[in-house]
């Protein structure tokens, strides 16, 4: 998988998502808080999953979808950590 872990390439991601999110552009919003989740896991960075894991569960519920959005607030509260199965 050619998702970048460099801490560079997550930080561009993130802003990247933060800035459609303000713009209701929950679809790309969505694209890199995917990103940034798939980069903190190959990180094993458990905090910063929590973080991406919530952040998309609330653009999943902005877009109405409560199925996805409970999937990944499940996530970010779990210890174990299998994700985007």
């Amino acid at each position: 998988n050619g998702v970048p872990t460099d801490i560079v390439s997550l930080r561009m991601s993130h802003c990247r998502a933060e800035h459609a999110a303000a713009g209701a552009q929950y679809h790309l919003a969505v694209l890199h808080y995917r990103e940034c989740l798939e980069a903190a896991e190959r990180r094993e960075d458990c905090r910063a999953v929590e973080f991406f894991a919530l952040k998309l569960a609330a653009c999943y519920e902005k877009m109405g979808l409560t199925e996805k959005a409970a999937h990944f607030r499940a996530l970010a509260g779990s210890g174990d950590l299998p994700l985007l199965g």
